[in-house]
């Protein structure tokens, strides 16, 4: 570990290149930088935020950081005194921000922190010391030895670390013992771990994976993002709870509980893999089922745990409980939760049930031009928040409360019931990842519970004991959940002597009795013991198929999904005609699709996939089917293709026809040369989504915009625009090659239909016009250099054997070259988006183009004319 102690900068000077971000020019506390800032709204930028808030609560704007000498900021703390703690996300360094009222009126102080120390994502108070997890870097403790009230040490404590969107996040006292929570996303490397609540993770997926399409997380295997724990000086790590997508913060409740919001993949909408951003309870030993591409665990699996909330899309940033703030009890007791997409705070409002809780959303506070960040309650009881990130300018808000409901503090809430089943709970789980004669013994009977997170906290205590103490019980056990928990156990352990036995129990089981959750557990189960113990024989192979034949097709849809992919594994062409019936014959829908938010949000894609749906479940069945070469007729095959040309006419998500594309591809590499030429007529079809209106040109004249020039054109001209020529715009300069916008155009870039919901009009004309300054690592090109000496420059995107290179130009096809070709693959600081494709533009295509921006792709947008 590294200490750089504030009285000998001439030490720690020589350690900034290779140890840390540091701040150039930091101040020491005798001569510190200060600022004085009166609230004052910045009349260059166009997009007011417009903050809605519930009735009784103000939104108080108290400073706009200048972006060019304090960055943007991303993580926020509150200091025993009641400041304001912030960090830059990228080299500017760490703020102290004092707030001091005057009859009134709020004044703002900001103060540079001497430590030299940039880059955080999450803060966390331990014992007087500040804790920072560090984007690339890992964890470091910030103190105060003098007692100057300046922090005048920087340790250094170590861990992984992973310089990218879904690296390094946040670091949180866990509230009931010593130590600290870590959190970090799926790119993050695993930590060297001490001990683990959990045994033996795998990817546990029985039909092969489909990696991500567009090559995000390719190659990127479980845990994925996980929690740690750690003690005081990290000298030990705990794996905790894994099987997460990019999980950015976590809160404790004042039970002490944990939860985490995890972001969605929203390349994947309208895809059966499709997984909302979620509200999760985190508990000892979980495992939330991220894994990549298509592989994503299924929430009725009986070794994973279903989210407490789903909310659809989203880009999760800072949460936190209202303890402490002076608001009605119900939003003292409520988990607050920013997404930085939607600009949008919802208010969690949880209640116990059983030992893990249920939860309803509430829009706490949203508005345009608002990507949040973080969040704090203050000494004053106030929620201070701010915005950035990225490119945006950061503001800090102060939301009061000043209506008339009664503000003190509330007790909160819980039922004894509940209250005892936490305890059941928390009881087993100090049996993980630790050897207990008594964990059997305690443990068991449990397997049995009704209550899902009591079963999986018995089901990990019984997993961390030798397996030979308990074999034979899970064999022999006749409760269904019991069995069906004890068997997952069995094959989780990776012994293989057990196969034999444990087909046998599981074949032996009769499922008539059944409730569709345990048939659900027992295919599951079922699953499990292939992949972790062993294929069937012919023999059992035989026996096997004709036992789930006779329960599909089910009422469940849940059940046929699964009898499916398990048929498909065992190569049982009797599926075919099966899972064809039900793609030709589909069950409405029970429920609302899980794309759908919590709270409607203006999306342009979410929109059109509400007037065209995607036919989920039965991509799902195509999916599966793509595995089986033999067993087709000729009739089934075209059937079969033919549902994929009709499934491509539907509205999904960036990465929607790629899929379907990849699903044709594996299908057609699995038919015979006569098949081939049986569907060649409906192969051959482009499913490739096209606008239903003619591209122009663009007038022009244009000229060489700089981004002066462009907010001048565009200030105080965004009313009365042609909805027309603004999206005429987006096609004719070439953005939808790359960026997909209300429900058309390309997946190389991101999706831009909620861009002017996070973004203000200056912010979006610098990112177009000066593309270069800020690269996001999901979409930053390489420079591809060939054995041959040729250098390629573009975005990569890997495959099996190959590498796809899409060049700057969008005009020019992908470069496909064999990975045995690539001699490096290097990061270029040259964005994948070009930086002139609004020069073709007049000052009013210029407007029209914004406004169809900012509007979400909505015609009857205030924008546009009436």
């Amino acid at each position: 570990m590294h200490i750089i102690n504030q009285r000998n900068r001439s030490f720690y000077l020589t350690i900034i290149s290779t140890a840390l971000l540091f701040v150039t020019g930091c101040t020491s506390s005798s001569d510190q930088q200060t600022e004085q800032a009166q609230p004052e709204v910045n009349q260059q930028d166009l997009a007011s935020s417009d903050i809605q808030t519930l009735p009784g609560f103000e939104a108080q704007l108290l400073y706009e950081v200048p972006r060019g000498s304090y960055g943007t900021w991303i993580a926020l703390t509150v200091d025993s005194q009641g400041r304001l703690i912030a960090s830059d996300q990228s080299n500017k360094g760490m703020y102290r921000v004092t707030i001091n009222e005057t009859e009134g009126n709020p004044e703002v102080e900001i103060e540079e922190v001497t430590i030299p120390l940039s880059g955080v994502n999450g803060f966390a108070w331990k014992n007087q010391d500040l804790y920072a997890n560090v984007g690339g870097k890992g964890i470091f403790k910030m103190s105060n030895e003098r007692g100057d009230d300046q922090f005048d040490v920087l340790e250094f404590l170590g861990g992984p670390a992973k310089l990218a969107e879904h690296g390094n996040h946040s670091v949180i006292n866990t509230a009931t013992d010593n130590d600290l929570y870590v959190i970090n996303g799926n790119y993050t490397p695993e930590p060297e771990l001490s001990s683990s609540r959990l045994q033996k993770w795998d990817e546990d997926l029985l039909l092969p994976r489909m990696w991500d399409i567009r090559g995000n997380a390719r190659g990127i295997y479980a845990p994925g993002g996980y929690i740690a724990k750690i003690n005081p000086d990290a000298s030990q790590w705990e794996m905790f709870s894994i099987g997460y997508r990019n999980p950015y913060d976590a809160a404790v409740n004042p039970h002490g509980e944990l939860f985490t919001f995890d972001s969605d993949m929203e390349w994947d909408l309208g895809m059966p893999w499709y997984r909302p951003t979620r509200l999760i309870h985190v508990t000892s030993g979980s495992d939330y089922g991220w894994r990549s591409g298509s592989g994503k665990w299924k929430e009725y699996y009986e070794d994973s745990l279903p989210p407490t909330l789903n909310t659809g899309r989203g880009s999760p940033t800072g949460i936190l409980f209202g303890t402490g703030a002076k608001f009605p009890a119900k939003y003292q007791h409520a988990l607050f939760a920013l997404d930085w997409l939607y600009g949008t705070i919802y208010a969690f409002h949880l209640t116990p049930d059983g030992a893990t809780y249920q939860a309803e959303a509430e829009e706490f506070l949203s508005g345009n031009a608002l990507p949040l960040t973080d969040a704090v309650i203050g000494k004053d009881g106030a929620l201070y928040f701010i915005i950035g990130g990225r490119s945006n300018d950061t503001k800090l808000y102060r939301l009061v409360y000043t209506g008339d409901e009664a503000t003190d503090p509330a007790p909160y809430p819980d039922n004894t019931e509940a209250k005892q089943a936490r305890q059941i709970r928390k009881n087993l789980e100090q049996f993980h990842g630790k050897t207990n004669p008594k964990a059997i013994q305690e443990a068991w009977p449990h397997l049995d519970s009704d209550d899902q997170f009591i079963r999986y906290a018995a089901r990990v205590a019984v997993e961390s004991q030798p397996v030979n103490l308990w074999a034979n019980k899970a064999l022999n056990e006749d409760k269904p959940r019991a069995k069906i928990n004890g068997l997952i156990a069995l094959a989780r352990s990776n012994s293989q002597i057990y196969r034999e036995d444990a087909i046998n129990s599981l074949m032996e089981t009769n499922l008539d009795s059944f409730s569709p959750d345990q048939k659900l557990g027992y295919l599951r189960a079922l699953s499990l013991v292939f992949m972790r113990l062993g294929d069937p024989g012919e023999t059992q192979k035989e026996l096997i198929t004709d036992k789930l034949q006779q329960h599909l097709p089910s009422e469940d849809t849940r059940l046929n999904t699964e009898l499916i992919r398990l048929l498909v594994y065992l190569e049982d062409s009797r599926v075919i005609d099966k899972a064809l019936a039900l793609i030709q014959n589909p069950k409405p829908r029970d429920s609302k699709p899980n794309w759908l938010g919590v709270v409607d949000h203006p999306d342009g894609t979410i929109e059109k996939m509400q007037q065209n749906p995607p036919p989920v479940r039965e991509i799902e069945y195509l999916f599966m089917l793509r595995n089986l070469k033999n067993g087709w007729t000729t009739e089934q095959r075209r059937e079969y293709f033919t549902y994929i040309n009709e499934a491509s006419g539907k509205m999904g998500g960036s990465s929607y026809t790629g899929y379907l594309r990849k699903i044709r591809d594996d299908a057609l590499s699995n038919a015979s040369e006569e098949e081939h030429d049986a569907v060649a007529d409906i192969t051959g079809v482009s499913l490739i989504t096209e606008p239903d209106f003619e591209v122009q040109p663009p007038k022009g004249p244009g000229r060489d915009w700089t981004v002066n020039e462009a907010i001048v054109a565009v200030s105080d001209h965004l009313t009365d625009r042609n909805f027309e020529n603004g999206r005429n715009a987006f096609f004719a300069t070439s953005c939808a090659s790359c960026h997909r916008f209300n429900g058309y155009g390309g997946n190389i870039g991101p999706d831009l239909s909620t861009i002017g919901l996070r973004s203000s009009v200056s912010v979006l004309l610098e990112d177009i016009i000066n593309p270069n300054s800020l690269i996001s690592d999901q979409y930053s090109s390489s420079e591809v250099k060939l054995k041959s000496g040729e250098l390629i420059l573009g975005l990569v995107v890997e495959e099996t054997d190959t590498l796809k290179i899409y060049p700057r130009d969008p005009d020019q096809s992908a470069i496909s070259v064999s990975k045995n070709q690539v001699q490096s693959i290097e990061p270029s600081s040259i964005s994948q988006m070009p930086a002139n494709l609004l020069n073709p533009l007049n000052e009013d295509e210029l407007r029209d183009l914004i406004a169809y921006l900012r509007s979400g792709g909505n015609p009857d947008s205030k924008l546009f004319k009436k």
